[in-house]
C-alpha cells in the first residue's frame, strides 16, 4: 500500500494545520503562527502521530481544548479540529460571539450535516463574523493511526462501541444503528484517506454483516455523487493496480484470543501495564537506579515514581522487537546496553588519550581541532545519548513487565493456555493451577479457565460446576462464565474444534545471555518460552479470502463491490475464476481487537512475502482491549443475565 495509513493521516493533518495548503520548503522555513483548537477526539487522533515539537515546527504556538477556558488572542488565526457535534458547534458559536481570534479555519473530523452547517452559518451571521471564517472543511480523518498498519476507531468514550455495548440484552434498534453508523463513518473516513474503494467480504448473520451493508451503501452513494470527489481519482497506484480487500469480522468469531495471556513485547505491555495511544505509564522504584529486579528482595515499601514513555515508530528498538517473545527482548536490551557501554568507553578513551578530562566542559572546545577519528566519535555523542535514553526506557518497561510475570506466574499460565488451545497434553491440570494461591490473580485464573471452557466443547455441567467452586474459592467473579455459557449454547462457531491447532510452546533451556552477574534482568524462575508459529482464527480466514481458497469457514461469506452499478443480490459471492488473489487487505474486527491478532497478521504477511511480491495487511478494530478489560465486559454481560 504505497504510503501507509499513518503517513497519509500525518500528511493530511500537516496540510490542515498549514491552512489546508500543501507543505512547501518555504512553509517549513518560515511557518505562519497559529493556534490549534481541538476536542478530545481530535486530540486522540493527533497525539499518537504528531509530537509537540512537530506542531511547533508547523507554526502552532498554542494547542488547546475546545471546551477549556480560553482567553482572546485577537491577532492570530485559529485552526479548529473537532467532530461536528451539537455541543462542539455551540462552543464554536460562543467563540465567534466573543471574537476570540483573528480568523477561523473549521476542520471537521467527519462530514458535517447540511442542517448543522446552516446552524454554523446562522451563528456566524449573529456574531457578525462571517468575513473572519476563511475555511470550512470535512477532513474525513475519523480514525486513530497507532502504527503504519494498525488503527482503532475510538479512545475517548470507547465504551459506546465496545463488545458489551453491541451484545447487551436490552439494546434497542436505535442504539444499535447509532453504533453501526459510527463504525461505518470511521471506515468511510479511512478509505477516503486512502483514496480507494475496497472489495468487501463479511460473514452472515452478525454485526459485521450489518457494517458491510451500510458501508457498501455509503461508498456507493459517494461514488454516484459527482460533487464529493473523494474517490474520483481512486488512487490505485498506492495499491499497485489492484484494489484492496476489506475483511469485516465479528468478535464472536474468536472469544479465546482476547482472554489468552500474551508473550510478545507489545502485547505484554498492553496486557500488564497502562498502555494507551502508544504511551505507556510505568512505576519505577526511586532507589532502584540500576533497574535490578530480584524477587527475593522485593520491597514494596520503596517509593515508586511514575514514568511516562512514548513507544512510536521512530524508536528503532521498539520497531524491531515489539513482536518478539519477551525473553528475546530482555536479551536484546542486555546486548544493546553492553554495545552502548563499549561505544561510550571508546569516546572516553579517545578523550583521555588527548589528555582531556572526559567530563570537563573544556574538553568540548578543544575536541574540534583533533583527529578525524575523535571528531567522528564526538559527533556520534548526541546519537549515543539518545540511544542511552531509549535503552533506559526499555529497561524500565521490561523490568516492570518482568515483575508482573514473576508475581503472577504469567509464563506458567501462557504455557497451559497454549496447550489447551492446541489440544496438547497438560503437565498440570487447570484445576490444580486455579487452586494454587501462588499462580496468578483471580482475574488471571478466570481467564485461564474461560479459555479452557471455550476450547472444551464436551465439558459437562457437573465438570463446569466443579471448576466454578474452585474459582469462587480463589476469589473470582463468575458473571463472565454465566455469559459465556449462554454464548456457547447459541454460538454457531464450532468452539474447541481445530480453531487453534498448530499452537503450543517450546522451552529453550537457558537464558544464556542473561545469566551473567552484570545482567539487568534476574530471570531466575521464569521459563524461556517460545510460542510456536501458527495462524489464529482471524489470520486463517484472511488467508482463505486473500488467496481465494475454498473453505467451509468462508465459502458463505458475503461479497460486496461498491463499484458495481447494481449491488449483487444478497451480497452473494461472485465466481472465483473471475478474480485474482489479493495482495492488500484491511482486516477490521467489530467489537474490539487485540495486539495478539495484529501481530499474528504481521507475521503471516511476512511469511507470504516472496522476493519483491509482498502481501500488505492493515489491522483495525473498534477498540483495543487487553485480557482484563475484555473480561470486565463479559462480566457486565453476565450480570445482565438474571
Amino acid at each position: 500500500m504505497g504510503s501507509s495509513i499513518r503517513e497519509r493521516q500525518i500528511n493530511l493533518l500537516k496540510q490542515m494545520i498549514n491552512f489546508n495548503q500543501p507543505i512547501t520548503k518555504s512553509t517549513i522555513m518560515e511557518p505562519s503562527w497559529k493556534i490549534l483548537v481541538y476536542d478530545k477526539y481530535g486530540q486522540d487522533i493527533i497525539s499518537p502521530i504528531l509530537s509537540v515539537k512537530e506542531l511547533q515546527e508547523l507554526g502552532v504556538t498554542l494547542h488547546v481544548q475546545l471546551h477549556s477556558p480560553r482567553d482572546p488572542v485577537p491577532d492570530v488565526p485559529a485552526i479548529y479540529f473537532c467532530l461536528p457535534t451539537e455541543e462542539n458547534l455551540g462552543r464554536i458559536s460562543q467563540d465567534l460571539q466573543n471574537q476570540l481570534y483573528e480568523s477561523y479555519y473549521f476542520n471537521f473530523i467527519s462530514s458535517i450535516s447540511r442542517q448543522r452547517l446552516e446552524d454554523l452559518a446562522s451563528a456566524a451571521i449573529n456574531a457578525q463574523s462571517v468575513a473572519q471564517i476563511l475555511k470550512v472543511c470535512d477532513q474525513y480523518l475519523n480514525f486513530i493511526s497507532l502504527e503504519d498498519d494498525l488503527f482503532i476507531l475510538r479512545n475517548q468514550n470507547s465504551d459506546m462501541i465496545s463488545y458489551y455495548s453491541m451484545n447487551k440484552g436490552e439494546i434497542t434498534d436505535t442504539e444499535m444503528n447509532n453504533i453501526l453508523d459510527g463504525i461505518v463513518d470511521s471506515l468511510f473516513s479511512l478509505f477516503a484517506t486512502l483514496g480507494t474503494v475496497p472489495v468487501i467480504r463479511s460473514p452472515k448473520g452478525n454485526a459485521a454483516e450489518m457494517v458491510a451493508e451500510k458501508l457498501d451503501k455509503k461508498l456507493r452513494e459517494s461514488l454516484r455523487d459527482t460533487r464529493s470527489g473523494l474517490f474520483t481519482s481512486d488512487l490505485t497506484q498506492s495499491f499497485g493496480f489492484q484494489r484492496p480487500l476489506l475483511v469485516l469480522l465479528d468478535r464472536n468469531l474468536d472469544m479465546a484470543t482476547p482472554l489468552h495471556h500474551t508473550w510478545t513485547y507489545q502485547a505484554l505491555v498492553h496486557d500488564v501495564l497502562d498502555f494507551t495511544l502508544n504511551r505507556v505509564v510505568v512505576q519505577e522504584p526511586e532507589n532502584d537506579a540500576n533497574h535490578h529486579l530480584d524477587s527475593h528482595r522485593h520491597t514494596p515499601s520503596h517509593k515508586a515514581k511514575i514514568k511516562t514513555c512514548d513507544l512510536n515508530p521512530s524508536d528503532k528498538f521498539w520497531v524491531s522487537y515489539r513482536g518478539s517473545p519477551f525473553p528475546t527482548v530482555a536479551e536484546s536490551i542486555q546486548e544493546e546496553l553492553e554495545d552502548y557501554k563499549t561505544s561510550e568507553s571508546e569516546v572516553k578513551r579517545l578523550k583521555e588519550t588527548m589528555g582531556l578530562d572526559p567530563d570537563g566542559e573544556a574538553a568540548m572546545s578543544l575536541i574540534s581541532n583533533t583527529t578525524a577519528k575523535l571528531t567522528s566519535a564526538v559527533s556520534s555523542l548526541p546519537q549515543l545519548l539518545e540511544r542511552k535514553r531509549l535503552l533506559d526506557m526499555h529497561t524500565t518497561i521490561a523490568t516492570a513487565i518482568l515483575e508482573q510475570i514473576k508475581q503472577r506466574k504469567l509464563d506458567v499460565l501462557l504455557e497451559v493456555e497454549e496447550k489447551v488451545m492446541s489440544k496438547n497434553a497438560l503437565d498440570r491440570s487447570v484445576l490444580d493451577i486455579i487452586s494454587d494461591p501462588e499462580c496468578g490473580t483471580p482475574d488471571d485464573k478466570l481467564r485461564l479457565f474461560l479459555v479452557y471452557f471455550i476450547c472444551s466443547p464436551n465439558m459437562t455441567e457437573s465438570e463446569t460446576d466443579q471448576y466454578a467452586t474452585a474459582l469462587q474459592a480463589a476469589g473470582c467473579n463468575l458473571a463472565a462464565l454465566r455469559y459465556l455459557k449462554r454464548w456457547k449454547s447459541c454460538s454457531k462457531i464450532a468452539t474447541g474444534s481445530s480453531q487453534y491447532l498448530g499452537g503450543g510452546t517450546r522451552t529453550v533451556n537457558m537464558f544464556t545471555k542473561l545469566m551473567s552477574q552484570g545482567s539487568n534482568f534476574v530471570m531466575e524462575g521464569v521459563k524461556n518460552l517460545v510460542v510456536k508459529k501458527h495462524n489464529l482464527p482471524v489470520t486463517r480466514i484472511v488467508d482463505h479470502l486473500m488467496e481465494l481458497k475454498p473453505s467451509p469457514d468462508t465459502d458463505d461469506y458475503r461479497y460486496f463491490d461498491p463499484k458495481l452499478l447494481k449491488p449483487s443480490e444478497g451480497g452473494s459471492t461472485a465466481p472465483l475464476k473471475s478474480r485474482a488473489q489479493f495482495q492488500d487487505a484491511i482486516v477490521f474486527m467489530v467489537g474490539g481487537g487485540t495486539y495478539a491478532e495484529y501481530q499474528n497478521l504481521v507475521d503471516y504477511a511476512k511469511s507470504k512475502t516472496v522476493g519483491g511480491n509482498a502481501k500488505k495487511i492493515v489491522y483495525g478494530c473498534s477498540t483495543l482491549n487487553n485480557g482484563n478489560q475484555f473480561l470486565k465486559q463479559l462480566a457486565l454481560l453476565g450480570e445482565d443475565i438474571q
